[in-house]
């Protein structure tokens, strides 16, 4: 699309103080997968057959999943390429990068995500040896999907009903689904495209039920593609997004499948029905947390492409001046719009590195399960579970306020906001509900709170509750290093709250269970509380040690935007920090004054920091938010797109408007 850049947009770049193209570099994790990553984008980007020239919101539900699946098998075809080295690319060893150009093409979402993303990594975690020589093969005529998800169970995975019976006549198991509930629900792929799954079912050999195990099952015939007897399955129906994701139901009528087709790489179940237990019942879970773990990134990612799209049009958009003899002002001089915008600009940046920071701690937990050593995994588990549920809830938050940002023009879909945030917030409730989630790692906090109270050693992360129970509370400072402590008292002072509560509950009678729930609020507050203080304390401290190995005006933007994260949350919860910290109303007055200098200082750079996350127009797919800030021209050349806009006359008025005017004229 051809025409000048906007003139704003060219001042605002050449106010910026740093480098962009090395902030680039590091949200990649290094130059050259800046290149790569780009190698990969101008490759896709000349395939024609993945381009439309009618935008998707004006096909229908069938059409679009049509298309999604035509472009899906390319995208298959280029990501087989890559890994085989057919195509010539910096490193054709790491083809993760074509996912973020994906976003461009599909405007949802590949349909086939799960097969590529779960489908065959489970199978690569989880299965023998023997069957992974056999599975994992590249002309594998298998296109899978992860089956887990029942109609009447989600989070709570013991519940599920599907059962898959051990016959050792045969040497089959049977999978079967008992009742209504039980039907297998959500799976990405399944409606229509996938022939094969992983399905997660109730083992029952001989009467005895030995738990949940995943199962590999065809349900489509390879050749016809028609479903196999005792299948029922299809495609569940359009949702708030996500609508080419192809996501379906499935039922089994006594299916049968080989006894060989149970993944045993960490159990078994031997031909006379003997059932081999696994070494520890937690080696299967490392892989379970990888999903929540790589979500945290993906989540930095969206919120890279909300942030840009709201700031590069504040930026354009001029509207009301603040006094009242001069012209309108770009709505980003607004301060109001600042405090919206700059802290989804910190959150991505939060999320990125704290996902990095996880990612290497999976790394580590999951070299040790390998040895044996499963001490660290309880804590990746709590760490994985409150911090997927708090950056899915805040992303999701921020996003809708970059849309608001935007006024009317942000609830246009060729804005890609509501797009944007359908996705966001599907993370809130797939992969563990957020409150699920929040009360999982709750159980570790009360754990450690119980050794701090009966005086117990604690590992080192923890020592604060003994400073809380020993009132040795430091005296509150207005810094970066001040905040984090002050999160630790919210943690510590909510911690004990909630198990004083479950205590109490407990000398008055109550079931363990039942004075769980009753303390439950307090317990995802203590957990949503532990989530903030260590997101403010793992970017803080990884900001400040990446602030030596850069320049030092790329290191004080860096240490402006961390601040402001940890402002801004400050001020968020200084409620809390009163509560349960030595804060002052006076601390919170410097607080809120060092906020908005913050605001001041990175009012020059927020273009360039949107800059740098480098999303070309092909991915961001937004009106607003295109580089060449041509925002309303875009929106014209889009509208003229609408198939309403190609007829002077739409038929309708002559079947239907016409003859009630002629009438009433009459």
């Amino acid at each position: 699309m051809g025409g000048r850049v906007n003139e704003d947009l060219i001042k605002e770049r050449r106010k910026c103080t740093f480098d962009i193209k090395e902030l680039t570099h590091i949200i990649d994790c290094g130059e050259e997968n800046t290149i790569k990553r780009k190698q990969i984008d101008n490759y896709i980007l000349n395939i024609k057959e993945l381009w439309d020239d009618v935008p998707e919101e004006y096909l229908s539900h069938k059409e679009r999943y049509e298309n999604a699946i035509k472009k899906a098998f390319i995208v298959l075809k280029v990501l087989r390429q890559l890994h085989t080295g057919n195509i010539q690319i910096t490193d054709h060893r790491t083809p993760t990068n074509v996912y973020s150009i994906q976003d461009g093409i599909f405007r949802n979402v590949n349909p086939l995500l799960i097969h590529i993303g779960l489908f065959w990594s489970t199978i690569a975690a989880q299965a023998s040896t023997e069957q992974q020589a056999e599975w994992l093969q590249p002309d594998s005529s298998m296109i899978g999907t992860y089956v887990q998800t029942e109609l009447g169970h989600g989070s709570f995975i013991r519940g599920i009903e599907t059962t898959a019976t051990y016959d050792s006549t045969t040497d089959e198991f049977i999978l079967h689904t008992p009742r209504l509930s039980a039907y297998k629900w959500w799976p990405g792929g399944l409606g229509n495209t996938a022939n094969a799954c992983l399905v997660m079912a109730q083992l029952y050999i001989n009467g005895t039920c030995h738990g949940l195990h995943i199962f590999l099952a065809q349900i489509r015939d390879f050749d016809t593609h028609k479903p196999l007897p005792g299948i029922k399955v299809g495609e569940i129906g359009p949702k708030m997004g996500f609508n080419t994701a192809d996501n379906g139901f499935l039922g089994f009528d006594n299916h049968r499948i080989p006894r060989t087709n149970m993944l045993m790489k960490n159990v078994q179940v031997l031909r006379d029905g003997t059932y081999v237990k696994p070494k520890h019942d937690k080696l299967t879970y490392g892989s379970m947390l990888l999903t929540r773990v790589t979500l945290i990134s993906d989540l930095a990612y969206q919120l890279s492409k909300a942030a840009t799209i709201a700031v590069r049009y504040s930026a354009v958009r001029r509207q009301s001046p603040i006094k009242s003899n001069e012209p309108e002002r770009q709505i980003l001089d607004f301060v109001s719009q600042q405090h919206k915008l700059f802290i989804t600009i910190a959150s991505s940046h939060v999320y990125r590195v704290v996902g990095l920071w996880m990612w290497n701690s999976h790394k580590r937990v999951t070299a040790d399960i390998h040895e044996g050593n499963m001490g660290q995994l309880p804590e990746l588990h709590a760490l994985a579970c409150c911090l997927k549920a708090i950056s899915s809830r805040d992303a999701s938050a921020l996003v809708e306020q970059c849309r608001l940002a935007c006024g009317g023009h942000g609830y246009m879909m060729a804005s890609n906001l509501p797009q944007i945030y359908a996705y966001t917030t599907a993370a809130v409730t797939y992969e563990g509900e957020y409150t699920v989630l929040l009360l999982q790692t709750a159980r570790y906090l009360v754990k450690f709170w119980r050794l701090a109270a009966e005086h117990k050693p604690l590992p080192q992360n923890f020592a604060y509750f003994e400073d809380y129970i020993k009132k040795n509370f430091e005296q509150w400072r207005n810094s970066p290093e001040g905040i984090i402590e002050g999160f630790k008292a919210i943690v510590a002072g909510k911690t004990k709250a909630a198990y004083d509560t479950l205590q109490c509950n407990l000398r008055n009678g109550r079931e363990f269970e039942e004075a769980w729930n009753m303390a439950s609020v307090q317990l995802t507050n203590a957990s949503e509380a532990y989530a903030r203080s260590l997101l403010c304390e793992v970017f803080w401290k990884e900001t400040v040690q990446l602030s030596t190995k850069v320049s030092k005006s790329l290191a004080i933007v860096l240490e402006q935007l961390a601040e402001l994260y940890l402002m801004y949350w400050a001020l968020e919860k200084h409620g809390d920090l009163l509560l349960y910290s030595t804060i002052s109303r006076n601390d919170i007055e410097a607080l809120q004054s060092r906020y908005e200098e913050l605001l001041a200082l990175i009012r020059p750079n927020a273009v360039g920091l949107v800059d740098a996350f480098d999303i070309r127009d092909e991915v961001l797919c937004s009106t607003l938010g295109a580089y060449d800030g041509r925002v309303y021209e875009r929106m014209m050349e889009e509208a003229s797109k609408s198939p309403l806009n190609e007829d002077v006359v739409n038929e309708s008025f002559h079947k239907y408007i016409r003859p009630v005017t002629m009438k009433n004229k009459l």
